[in-house]
């Protein structure tokens, strides 16, 4: 999962432009919500079949466990590869150019998917469902359709739609197994991904101004300092542990739970349903205690512990079903609450104009953790079974551990963007000494070339009614303000 940070956006207070204290327009609303729909329709159809492929795998024509493990997860290799090229073919053919093509590319593979009864067929589909890279660029038309001092919530809309996208997957997965199977799941994410299309073209506003985004793209330039960030690199580390660990779990787990522990298939999903519900609900409180009480370090180390005690319970309990239940439990509380807080670490540690090619990289990592975990758990399950697979899983959970322990305590800082206008490099430089007299402002980075403060702000301290006098009304949302008050636009 492309998951950006709820958890920052949640707390994050708004701008306000021109004395005012504006929520999001109309035409921002529709866009955030029509994409955060494009984007969750394409995660259900990556993640629908996670709890049930390793059963319907074994039907396929050259079955082999690591054939299994690569199918469920080469879709993670060709995301990796192409989202990053994907976003920034979208700067120079169009934003929705490019979603409609890699939308078109994930169809073309799940069709493949469903006419294959081989395993190769299979894992070509999935490495296509895969290609068709659109993260990026949906992120990138998203910062072009919403203002500066709405990004954040604008990104956390859908982060949170790709994380109740996963949750209804991995319920929804085994019940459309028993009713239209394994086939069937892949007609019907090529058939959502065709509506995704339509919902682009019919409901998502065309951008007025196509810009660079730094907050939300990944500059190719900046790629060098981010990947020699040592602490950057042990979170990158974190969210690739994390989906191997995850990816190679789900190789297994609906084989423990088939054969080990006696449920049938039919009826897996009434284990998922309720341990994604409570553990959802377990983990708020994690995720608040880490945001609001500062104990942001304390809390990660300890879910990143309580994860490998989830794999320690899956080892020596998965011919129990209520071990495996109670294994599930642990392991979704834990993987829910670092979902929230690594991309909050992320946002807290790196340079505020590095941001958007700090989470290119983090997403990449995400995605490749995906591949060499379905890689590693189908290859471990066909020479030790259960236990090596398992076993493999607390080994990255305590490796994690030491990474997460040494690294430094994040300052508690939130990205905050204002609008500047048009500058040049003296007046960029004077603003950098105004904004970091204001209290709350703890560092500035104002770019002339993208008429944009990046800043890092202690939300506690930070003296909104100073930040107002900064920024500059963008007139494409201000026109269309005044056309939804039903009052003509003016270009004062």
């Amino acid at each position: 999962m492309s998951n950006r940070s709820t958890t920052e956006s949640t707390t994050e207070s708004t701008t306000e432009n021109n004395g005012r204290n504006e929520g999001m327009v109309p035409t921002e609303r529709r866009a955030v919500f029509s994409l955060a729909s494009i984007y969750a329709l394409r995660m259900m159809g990556l993640f629908m079949i996670l709890p049930v492929f390793a059963l319907y795998g074994e039907t396929l024509e050259g079955y082999t466990p690591l054939l299994i493990g690569i199918a469920i997860g080469i879709y993670g290799l060709t995301q990796a590869i192409l989202q990053i090229p994907f976003g920034m073919a979208s700067d120079r053919f169009g934003r929705k150019s490019i979603i409609t093509l890699g939308l078109l590319i994930f169809a073309i593979g799940s069709v493949v998917a469903a006419m294959s009864d081989s395993m190769i067929g299979v894992i070509i589909g999935r490495a296509l469902q895969g290609a068709g890279a659109i993260a990026a660029a949906v992120m990138a038309l998203t910062a072009d359709l919403t203002r500066e001092e709405h990004r954040l919530t604008a990104m956390a809309i859908i982060g949170m739609s790709i994380g109740a996208a996963f949750s209804i997957s991995l319920v929804a997965g085994p019940v459309l197994n028993n009713w239209i199977g394994v086939d069937g799941i892949f007609w019907l994410t090529g058939l959502l991904a065709l509506v995704a299309v339509a919902v682009l073209h019919f409901v998502v506003p065309n951008p007025v101004h196509t810009r660079l985004h730094r907050d939300a793209q990944t500059v190719p330039s900046q790629l060098k300092d981010v990947v020699k960030d040592i602490q950057l690199l042990r979170l990158d580390f974190g969210i690739f542990a994390l989906h191997m660990m995850l990816t190679a779990t789900f190789v297994v787990l609906p084989l423990a739970l088939r054969d080990a522990a006696g449920l049938d298939t039919d009826h897996h999903w009434y284990v998922y349903l309720p341990v994604m519900l409570f553990s959802m609900l377990l983990m708020i409180p994690f995720v608040i205690i880490a945001e609001k009480k500062r104990r942001i370090k304390p809390i990660f180390t300890a879910c990143v512990l309580a994860l490998g005690l989830a794999e320690v319970i899956f080892m020596t309990f998965n011919d129990s079903l209520y071990g495996i239940v109670v294994g599930l439990f642990v392991f979704f509380t834990a993987f829910n609450a670092l979902e929230a807080t690594l991309p909050s670490l992320i946002a807290k540690m790196v340079s505020p104009n590095n941001k958007g090619t700090a989470m290119g990289v983090y997403s990449s990592s995400q995605f490749m953790g995906a591949f060499f975990g379905g890689v590693l758990g189908g290859w471990l399950y066909s020479i030790g079974g259960f236990e090596a697979v398992f076993g493999f899983c607390v080994a990255v959970a305590v490796v994690w551990f030491f990474v997460a322990a040494t690294m430094q305590s994040p300052r508690y800082l939130s990205s905050h963007l204002v609008r500047v206008g048009e500058i040049d490099e003296e007046q960029a430089r004077h603003l950098v000494g105004e904004f970091t007299k204001v209290t709350g402002v703890a560092e500035a980075v104002v770019l002339p070339e993208d008429g944009v403060a990046y800043l890092k702000v202690d939300l506690r301290a930070l003296d909104r009614e100073a930040l107002r006098a900064f920024a500059e009304k963008d007139e494409s949302i201000a026109e269309d303000e005044e056309k939804t008050k039903g009052k003509p636009a003016t270009a004062g």
